[in-house]
């Protein structure tokens, strides 16, 4: 087998490591450091350094180990941390990561910045701890030799005297649990780059293999844990006069270690189950450890595309069975149906169900991924700005679909972004006016109804309406002075459109917010905004729960099924005559509680025949998108019913005014309104239909409302 089938494993593992350090970096006090996130962040270093060794990731190896190294002496008390030291380590983990990205991409790290962070390290060592940090001759995991693993022994538990003792042998023995033949010849073989093979012997449920030399029992898990579960590894010293002449008695002796490998720093000497770092945790920290590896081992890694195979699968299913829930339900009006068919659809029905609800919840994660993104964005970027920024999370348990949560990130980045710089005040100025120096910044997700609700909350300044209004006549837009103080706080979405006096590297209120408007649409999603002047502003999105099943309001207009999404749809009612006028440019609008509501007749919209055209015997449902509410012209309300959403543009093309698609119980298709493509297309119909009006004009008033 060749090992780069374990790639894959080693830069997901990898990217996991890495956020975890970046985690605890920014949460460690500098003034009084946690010895637990210490231990914690080199683990994630030394981790991540033995698997670059074992895949020939040379690079990667060696950025890690001279970290690996300083965060060594900041564990032992040897180097003090301060705010520049953690911004040095943050920086270092980002390159970290450009490196493993470019290792994905099966390219050579960029070499100027590897130096140049190498060279960082390295002077923050010497002007420290007065020492020269080396990185690894050879592109293998780096270990500590038994002589310098005494300090590390007893700060795992055992005493300085106990130790030698320990491993007088310099020989480990380490045993694969439950690992068959494939893997076991795989395993082996790394073994062999790690040091010596002394003896070896065993079956698939336990293979022992006595290894000799300068590597350590962290440095052998941290290999193998990328190809095996850790509760599949025991690794134990080997006491002197354990050793036992057998089959292998032809093999080399144990090397002693070399100058350079007794010079460098000391790193863990543990045995497996791996020891806790600090011994006073004691035995609570080792169960945590146990039942963190039970954990680990009851679950697997599957491929995306794998997943949604099975969720597209589950979809025709549920398809499927509405179809033959119509059949029965055909059969049962016409002549009759046996009872146990009725109960067994019934059964089926519910099961499928579960089972769609059950998959759907695979792809589903919290959005705490998203969050712990954002302590970083948050410290770097108040940092430029000489801010002081308190970043608050709320629903972090809240789950949404991972394609969703993905897309989400960058549209989140540049809110939080554009609160930093032009929404929270400089610390003198908030001074100034009473309220604390430090500005807050809040995070929170949750659910509502079938949708998640994501807000970006802060305590600046606010939105300035009047401020906002002039810049939009400046820039040549349609408003006036009546508008809502929502639709006017929608004007940052326009393109182009801010009201910052400078623009800076940061961001500019209003620039690429268009863009951000755009993408989170592209999910089925819309944006809103709420502001108060001086006290702040609250920016919510509110996204489907997934892409792939839609709570939906079934309509017929003349002889078609229409989907509108359930999320958009607010009231219905039957319009009065009195209710309708005509405004300039053959727009009509709907009164409804002294709120002018334009009207879209979709069977002019999408050219349906056999439809209703007199307003008063329609329907209206009232529906929202893009901030704004619209009333819809329809013939019926069929019902409220979950569909499985087919995109159009992956199968056909998009289509202006529907957002995808949809199969009904009876097998015919069913197109899903987008509301805000809808109207814009009944707008650009309207434009190309003149000078001439529709016959339906001479219906509505024609005075404009007051």
């Amino acid at each position: 087998m060749d090992i780069a089938d374990f790639f894959d494993t080693f830069f997901e593992e990898a990217e996991e490591l890495l956020a975890d350090m970046e985690q605890h970096l920014l949460e460690i006090d500098v003034d009084n450091p946690d010895s637990e996130q210490l231990d914690a962040i080199f683990r994630a270093a030394h981790s991540i350094k033995g698997g670059a060794g074992t895949f020939g990731f040379g690079v990667l190896q060696n950025t890690t180990h001279i970290m690996e190294n300083l965060l060594d002496y900041a564990r032992k008390g040897e180097l003090a941390l301060r705010a520049d030291l953690v911004d040095t380590f943050l920086e270092a983990k980002d390159i970290m990561h450009e490196q493993l990205n470019a290792y994905r991409n099966e390219e050579e790290p960029d070499q100027e910045t590897y130096e140049r962070i190498c060279q960082t390290l390295q002077q923050i060592a010497l002007e420290e701890i007065g020492r020269s940090l080396e990185a690894p001759a050879e592109t293998t995991s780096s270990a500590s030799t038994p002589a310098a693993s005494t300090e590390e022994a007893s700060a795992d538990g055992l005493s300085a005297d106990e130790a030698p003792q320990a491993n007088s042998t310099g020989q480990l023995k380490v045993a694969l649990i439950n690992v068959d033949d494939k893997d076991r010849l795989l395993l082996v073989e790394e073994l062999e780059q790690l040091g010596d093979i002394e003896s070896q012997s065993g079956d698939d449920k336990r293979y022992e293999v006595v290894l000799s030399g300068s590597v350590s029992a962290d440095d052998i898990e941290a290999v193998m844990c990328f190809i095996i579960e850790p509760d599949q590894i025991d690794i134990q010293p080997v006491a002197t006069g354990e050793v036992k002449a057998d089959a292998s008695a032809g093999q080399p002796e144990a090397k002693p270690p070399t100058e350079q490998e007794t010079s460098a720093p000391a790193t863990e000497q543990k045995a497996s189950p791996p020891a806790p770092a600090k011994a006073e945790a004691g035995d609570g920290q080792a169960k945590g450890k146990a039942k963190k590896a039970a954990s680990e081992s009851s679950s697997i890694r599957v491929s995306v595309d794998k997943v949604d195979q099975i969720i597209n699968l589950v979809g025709e299913l549920i398809i499927t069975q509405s179809m033959l829930d119509q059949t029965v339900s055909d059969l049962g009006e016409q002549s009759g149906v046996n009872s146990s068919l009725q109960s067994g659809m019934s059964l089926l029905q519910r099961n499928a169900r579960d089972l769609q609800e059950s998959v759907m919840s695979i792809r589903m994660i919290p959005m705490e991924f998203v969050f712990s993104r954002f302590p970083r964005v948050v410290r770097d970027t108040a940092g430029k700005l000489g801010k002081e920024i308190e970043l608050v999370t709320e629903g972090k348990s809240t789950e949404l679909d991972k394609s969703l949560v993905e897309r989400i990130t960058d549209p989140l980045t540049h809110l939080v972004r554009n609160s930093l710089d032009h929404g929270i005040e400089m610390p003198d100025v908030r001074e100034s006016i009473g309220k604390p120096r430090t500005g807050k910044l809040t995070l929170a997700a949750r659910h509502q109804g079938g949708n998640i609700l994501i807000e970006v909350r802060d305590d600046g300044a606010g939105l300035d309406r009047d401020r906002l209004l002039a810049k939009a006549k400046e820039n040549g837009l349609n408003v006036s002075d009546t508008m809502s103080d929502e639709e006017v706080y929608q004007l940052i979405f326009a393109p182009g459109f801010s009201t910052a006096n400078e623009v800076t590297d940061v961001s500019g209120r209003g620039v690429g917010m268009d863009v951000v408007k755009r993408n989170i649409q592209g999910m089925g999603g819309r944006v809103e905004i709420q502001s108060k002047k001086g006290e702040g502003t609250v920016t919510s999105i509110v996204l489907p729960l997934t892409l792939a099943i839609l709570d939906g309001m079934s309509i017929k207009v003349g002889g078609e099924t229409f989907i509108l999404p359930l999320s958009t749809v607010l009231e219905s009612l039957q319009p009065n005559k009195d209710d309708m006028y005509a405004m300039a440019g053959d727009d009509v609008v709907l009164k409804v509680r002294d709120e002018y509501l334009p009207v879209i007749a979709i069977h002019e919209v999408m050219d349906v025949e056999n439809a209703i055209t007199d307003p008063t015997k329609s329907i209206a449902v009232i529906v929202q998108g893009e901030g704004r509410r619209y009333a819809m012209l329809v013939d019926e309300l069929v019902g409220q019913q979950q569909v499985v959403v087919k995109n159009l543009e992956d199968n056909y093309r998009k289509v202006p005014g529907i957002s995808a698609a949809t199969i009904l119980g009876d097998g015919s298709v069913a197109l899903i309104l987008d509301i805000s493509g809808l109207h814009r297309l009944s707008r650009a119909k309207k434009e190309a239909a003149k000078p001439a009006k529709t016959q339906t004009m001479s219906f509505y008033k024609e005075s404009e409302p007051s």
